[in-house]
């Protein structure tokens, strides 16, 4: 099959796939072990044709879809994308550029920066700050909060990136009891450990309470990184970020905001 009469197949079977949606079981109907033989086997050493791989891969994955991306879809806070954003994806995929460096791909480079600047702007965020385009809600606290780690270790005289973790000064956490698992995660691959950090407690909605944090705060020494959030995954609750950042701020320490749930709601009027 020539390149042409592939992507036109490929086309075809994602616009079934679209039209599909409205109609569609929104769970997957096939379990692990049908996947796994539907989808896997030995490796091949002479290889495939491309056209055959294709309906392969289509028609076996197709019973371990969820139709996420339709209109019946009240699982977890996951949105399917707009066709706009879709016909996007499908000309990066195909531009294949290298957006890390502008020698490699200065145009992707660019959209990067002009989508950062949208961003700011629509999020009404300072126009100075820092933006990361990242994988996802993880990701984002990562990075996050090792800019964090970063600021409060380089306050105290230590310089993480160069020195690494051991011998610098001992890092307080502070997070709600409801902060997302994403924190934690990201707490265990920063090296400051999912342990450690001092819960506060929550109310009813899941935010936390800034009395509590207060309290929490007291008895602190050195590096501090408050971990407020807006949008509690089950309820939407926002922390009463405000608070929270004055008795921080007071206390010298770093307030990271998880916003992946709650953020847009910045764009909305």
């Amino acid at each position: 099959m020539t390149e042409d009469r592939l992507l036109a197949r490929i086309s075809d079977l994602a616009r079934h796939f679209l039209e599909s949606l409205p109609q569609r079981p929104v769970g997957a109907r096939a379990d692990l072990s049908s996947l796994r033989r539907a989808l896997g086997g030995p490796l091949s050493a002479e290889g495939a044709d491309a056209a055959d791989v294709v309906e392969h891969l289509a028609a076996a994955a197709d019973p371990g879809l969820v139709a996420s991306a339709g209109p019946r879809y009240f699982g977890f806070v996951i949105g399917g994308s707009l066709p706009a954003a879709l016909a996007a994806d499908w000309l990066a995929s195909t531009w294949d550029q290298d957006a890390g460096l502008y020698a490699c791909g200065p145009a992707a480079a660019v959209v990067e920066e002009v989508a950062a600047g949208w961003l700011l702007d629509l999020l009404a965020l300072p126009p100075t700050a820092s933006v990361g385009l990242v994988t996802g809600g993880q990701m984002a606290n990562f990075t996050g909060l090792a800019a964090a780690r970063h600021a409060v270790l380089a306050r105290a005289g230590w310089d993480v990136e160069e020195d690494g973790l051991t011998g610098a000064p001992a890092v307080n956490v502070v997070i709600g009891d409801e902060a997302h698992v994403t924190i934690l995660t990201a707490l265990r691959m920063l090296g400051l450990g999912s342990r450690r950090p001092v819960r506060v407690a929550t109310d009813g909605q899941g935010r936390m309470r800034a009395d509590e944090l207060r309290r929490a705060l007291a008895p602190l020494q050195g590096p501090t990184i408050v971990c407020a959030q807006a949008g509690n995954v089950n309820t939407g609750a926002f922390d009463p970020v405000g608070e929270i950042a004055d008795a921080a701020h007071e206390r010298g320490g770093w307030v990271h905001v998880d916003g992946a749930f709650g953020l847009w709601a910045a764009a909305s009027r």
